[in-house]
């Protein structure tokens, strides 16, 4: 494949996975103009990690499920119920910040097992579970938190979404260390894609041509050591940034390379073909809402932590970012389609949108119009490729 087809190829045939990275350098380009570069501002850069964290951790667990054809609207109300947990033991019983962390994720995990339940062995469409369940976890966090909020956490327990790791090998005026971090990031990434062109092309599979190749990593490698020199001029490397990119490398794998990921896959796209090829449809949307609970005690006790407290109407309208983070990141209204990398885009793209707005000084309502728009023009982009591929056929 020459150069030119690959690009041809890249704006035709993969205009949706490709479309998304296009829409995101444009909207931040757009606000860094409109801001008067304070977008791009090593400070706001870092404020933008820690405050929109949590949304795109929700957004790892929501990709998988919409995948696989559901809908989780709970995950909101999971947030708050396990950071009101963590904060019963930690802040009112004197336990250590651990045993808040632990309590968290197992509390997510009993309730990802509730519901899981329900969809897979009894049948009840996810959708209604999960809305069910966005009253019943609500309803469970007033009860926890006897309808009052708790505050502070111990400094050692808001350092897991507000610590930093600075300072290691030093620096004149920034942080070493980051740097050093992110390099290391572009390295392995480089010798993974390296491994798998090399992969494709023993089974002659087609394979862009090298010259583009390279320039997709030097274009990966530029933004993220630009990325890591802001955040180095800044406070250095924030912990949750690190919690966030271990589980992406790790959903990511689990999606594209395991047997789980796969009938995740076949069940999203064809529900009977993957019965008819022995995929235990039950197990997998049984596991897939084990690990969204998961994902949302993670997140849960992330935002506990950035908010120093637990408050009964934490985590309001955080599901309906994080499923707009996926279907603005290319996932299919009908399943069966998706990314994690794709679904952080996408999350980024509303962290963008909204801290851009938020400096401009735009009003709330006008967010939320702007929002909605955005998300239905994506739905409105995906209904367009399913009919332009029915077309071609």
């Amino acid at each position: 494949m020459t150069a030119v087809e690959g690009l041809r190829d890249i704006f035709t045939k993969n205009l949706r996975t490709s479309g998304i990275y296009i829409a995101f350098i444009v909207i931040v380009a757009l606000f860094a103009v409109l801001t008067d570069g304070v977008l791009l501002a090593p400070g706001n850069i870092t404020n933008i990690v820690l405050q929109y964290s949590y949304i795109l951790i929700l957004a790892i667990g929501m990709v998988i499920v919409i995948i696989g054809g559901h809908i989780d609207l709970s995950v909101g109300s999971v947030v708050a119920l396990t950071g009101a947990v963590s904060a019963i033991l930690v802040i009112k019983n004197g336990q250590p910040w651990f045993v808040g962390i632990i309590a968290a994720l197992v509390v997510g995990l009993l309730v990802g097992a509730w519901q899981g339940f329900w969809v897979a062995y009894v049948g009840i469409p996810a959708f209604i579970v999960t809305l069910a369940g966005m009253l019943l976890f609500r309803g469970l966090t007033y009860e926890v938190l006897n309808n009052i909020s708790l505050s502070p956490f111990p400094s050692s327990y808001q350092k897991v979404a507000g610590g930093f790791i600075n300072g290691l090998f030093g620096g004149n005026g920034y942080d070493v260390f980051t740097l050093v971090i992110a390099a290391i990031a572009v390295a392995g990434y480089a010798f993974s894609a390296w491994r798998s062109r090399m992969g494709r092309l023993r089974y002659q599979q087609s394979v862009e041509a090298l010259p583009l190749f390279v320039l997709k990593l030097v274009a990966i490698a530029v933004v993220v050591m630009a990325f890591a020199w802001q955040l180095a001029h800044s406070r250095g490397l924030p912990i949750v940034l690190i919690i966030l990119a271990v589980l992406i490398l790790a959903y990511n794998t689990v999606t594209t390379r395991t047997v789980f990921g796969r009938h995740v896959y076949a069940i999203g796209g064809n529900l009977n073909a993957a019965q008819l090829s022995g995929v235990k449809v039950k197990q997998v949307n049984f596991w897939i809402f084990v690990n969204m609970g998961f994902l949302a005690g993670v997140a849960g006790a992330i935002y506990s932590s950035r908010s120093n407290g637990a408050q009964p109407g934490a985590g309001n309208m955080f599901e309906l970012d994080a499923i707009a983070a996926c279907f603005i990141g290319g996932a299919s209204t009908t399943g069966g389609v998706g990314r994690v990398t794709g679904a952080m885009v996408g999350g980024l793209i509303m962290a963008v949108m909204s801290n851009g707005m938020q400096l401009m000084g735009v009003p709330q309502s006008t967010q939320q119009i702007v929002k909605g728009l955005v998300l239905l023009l994506a739905v409105a982009f995906d209904i367009y490729n399913k009919r332009r591929a029915g077309a071609a056929r």
